[in-house]
């Protein structure tokens, strides 16, 4: 009975363990599947490379860089929307939100109340997360008229707090060109151009944190602050939020990778049945 027994204990844990394997190649096998790009996804995949080169060739060549400008003011809009909206999450009192045109090209939210610990990270943190989420909804026609119409939604907000016309015009501006580009066929305008908005909140948040924290140019930035209040480095608070950016760039991507796959699909279809 005993070398029975034996069988049957050894018998077990080896099933048990075949089972595992199995689950794991099967787990392996779909995150290769889900993560495999589309021919449509490579073509976005393709633009996004595009733009990152574009954007960091017009960043460093001096008077072709005002290109850029609009596209900047409006991350900054976010920026600050963003501190806005965690102060009034948070039980503050907002006073105004403005930007300004000056070397910074900054911004000024004036609020008083709230969790700082909240309000100070939210500028940076929550502009790359709008960005990414940007990135993520450019894999899909759809998601990128859901997404613009949040922004939008955004962008309108700042005009109850805006205390000056640069922050009033920037707004309607980019508004008018989400509304206009509704009706492009197909919705690609809007598309590729809530992905242009995304790749450039992303790169600008990351450009900022390095530039106000880890090579100390801004004295008195959201990471000093928030040094100060924690006692930390203001070099410490600006690796974390670099991490904690990048993360969401690259997560962006990886979930635009894996649940949005239809587009091409959907094009084909609609194509069929119209006739073309």
């Amino acid at each position: 009975m005993a070398p029975t027994i034996l069988h049957m204990h050894t018998s077990q844990p080896s099933s048990a363990h075949a089972a595992s394997l199995l689950t794991r190649a099967i787990t392996r096998d779909e995150i290769t599947h889900a993560l495999t790009p589309t021919k449509e996804q490579r073509t976005v995949l393709i633009v996004i490379g595009a733009y990152i080169l574009g954007i960091l060739i017009l960043w460093n060549l001096p008077y072709v860089n005002k290109i850029l400008l609009p596209f900047k003011l409006v991350t900054v809009a976010l920026h600050e929307l963003s501190h806005a909206a965690a102060g009034v999450c948070t039980g503050a009192r907002l006073r105004s939100v403005s930007i300004t045109i000056d070397p910074d090209e900054g911004g000024l939210t004036r609020m008083s109340g709230g969790k700082w610990w909240c309000v100070m990270p939210a500028g940076y943190l929550g502009s790359s997360f709008l960005g990414a989420l940007m990135v993520f909804a450019g894999f899909n026609v759809l998601a990128s008229k859901i997404v613009s119409v949040i922004i939008g939604v955004c962008l309108l907000a700042t005009l109850i707090w805006a205390k000056n016309w640069l922050t009033r015009i920037i707004t309607v501006l980019f508004v008018g060109l989400i509304v206009g580009l509704w009706f492009t066929p197909h919705g690609a305008g809007l598309r590729y151009v809530v992905l242009f908005l995304g790749v450039m909140s992303s790169l600008y948040v990351l450009w900022d944190i390095v530039d106000d924290t880890l090579r100390r140019k801004v004295n008195d930035s959201d990471a000093t602050k928030f040094a100060k209040r924690t006692h930390t480095s203001s070099r410490c608070c600006g690796v974390i939020w670099l991490l904690i950016a990048l993360v969401f760039l690259v997560a962006a991507i990886l979930l635009g990778l894996a649940f949005l796959k239809d587009d091409s699909s959907l094009s084909d279809s609609s194509s069929k049945n119209s006739g073309f």
